[in-house]
């Protein structure tokens, strides 16, 4: 459908792009719809659906913070990649939060696997080789770092550290310096 310029990948982009302006939970298929001067009964000739459309922006969204991250790692090892890596995610989230919320959005697993997803948890696990740590312990190592930045991320965009004498930028700092010592002491399970 050439009418209003629109394709998948300029409704994706408009998408995206809104997601960052008003919130990702906030984009409807009517919203889009009405900033390309359509009804949205036409936007359903390439999407199925608002889930659909969600997807769309969530793989796109994996997709260029992968390619982000990606050039923040080129080079880097052990602490030095692991602030790289937490620097580009909450930079990523900063300046296109609806982008980044839309990253934690809960794919289709056949979706998921044709996305950038999992290029993510590879990355994650290049930054933890320094660490040498064994399974089960990088599998639990890479969650806590993808717990911890999203946590930090989720409540700082929320003004959750608004109201604190300390600077987050600082705290952020220090959150870095104690998980590369956690994962420098990581401790061995034992068997009982």
């Amino acid at each position: 459908m050439a009418r209003a310029g629109v394709t998948l990948s300029r409704l994706t982009e408009v998408a995206a792009d809104m997601a960052d302006e008003i919130g990702f939970q906030n984009v409807t298929v009517l919203a889009v719809a009405r900033s390309f001067g359509v009804k949205d009964a036409s936007l359903y000739s390439h999407i199925k659906n608002l889930r659909d459309l969600r997807q769309r922006v969530s793989v796109a969204s994996l997709s260029e913070l992968a390619d982000r991250v990606s050039d923040a790692l080129a080079g880097r090892a052990g602490k030095d990649a692991l602030v790289a890596f937490a620097n580009a995610y909450r930079d990523y989230a900063r300046e296109h939060p609806g982008r980044y919320a839309s990253t934690q959005f809960e794919l289709d697993p056949d979706v998921a696997v044709a996305s950038d997803a999992r290029r993510h948890s590879v990355m994650s696990r290049a930054v933890l080789r320094a660490y040498a740590l064994a399974e089960p312990d990088e599998t639990d190592a890479v969650r806590l770092l993808g717990s911890t930045f999203h946590g930090f991320i989720a409540l700082e965009t929320a003004g959750g550290f608004a109201y604190t004498p300390r600077e987050s930028e600082d705290s952020w700092t220090r959150v870095l310096d104690v998980l590369h010592h956690a994962l420098e002491q990581w401790p061995t399970l034992t068997k009982e």
